[in-house]
């Protein structure tokens, strides 16, 4: 597996990750066991995400998938080309949104209540971490947390941390994101209704 910076030919493979995973796309069951993602990320967004170098990918570089020979979509063909894209993650800087989403608003109006460390969020400089989507046929072979490690480091002499927030529904991104690679909880914020936790990683080598 190869994590790397996405580019313009990554496009049409993001947009088809983002469409199969969204909130509204999958059943109350899917949400629960594999989690989801939230917003509108259509090719001319992604597009300039990758312009800005907000967005990390997992390139399954010629792996083959399961044991049934397919992919996510019921290709059997397509798990042996190289290049797939089989993963994304997005890392930004929510302040430059020139739209931010709601969720994304009431985080950075939350910032002064929000603890990082001993301290508001807001006295730190940090990264949007997320969203982040990895195909169905390669969740819990490591892609997630590739994906992970590649923005930790890339966050790097950028900010002091990267910061995502999870929806009280999402326990499926908890697991894996609080449980699993170890974020820390920075308390709750509310949006749209809807109850949500900042979470946050150190950013590797982060200044001191």
């Amino acid at each position: 597996m190869q994590y790397r910076y996405a580019t313009e030919a990554d496009v049409p493979a993001m947009a088809e990750l983002f469409a199969a995973n969204r909130r509204d796309a999958l059943t109350e069951q899917q949400r629960s066991e594999q989690g989801f993602v939230q917003g509108n990320f259509d090719a001319a967004a992604l597009r300039a995400m990758v312009r800005d170098g907000s967005l990390l990918v997992a390139d399954d570089a010629g792996e083959q998938g399961g044991a049934d020979g397919q992919d996510s979509t019921g290709d059997p063909d397509a798990r042996g080309r190289a290049g797939r894209v089989v993963g994304l993650l997005a890392l930004s800087s929510a302040e430059r949104l020139s739209s931010p989403p709601p969720p994304v608003r009431a985080l950075l109006d939350a910032q002064d209540s929000l603890r990082w460390q001993g301290q508001p969020l807001s006295a730190s400089r940090w990264l949007m971490y997320g969203p982040v989507v990895v195909d169905a046929a390669f969740r819990g072979r490591g892609v997630a947390r590739g994906l992970f490690e590649l923005a930790v480091e890339a966050a790097g002499g950028r900010a002091d941390a990267v910061v995502a927030f999870i929806e009280a529904e999402n326990q499926a991104s908890w697991r894996v994101h609080v449980d699993g690679f170890g974020m820390c909880p920075l308390g709750d914020f509310v949006a749209g209704g809807r109850t949500y936790s900042a979470v946050a990683a150190p950013a590797r080598d982060a200044p001191r």
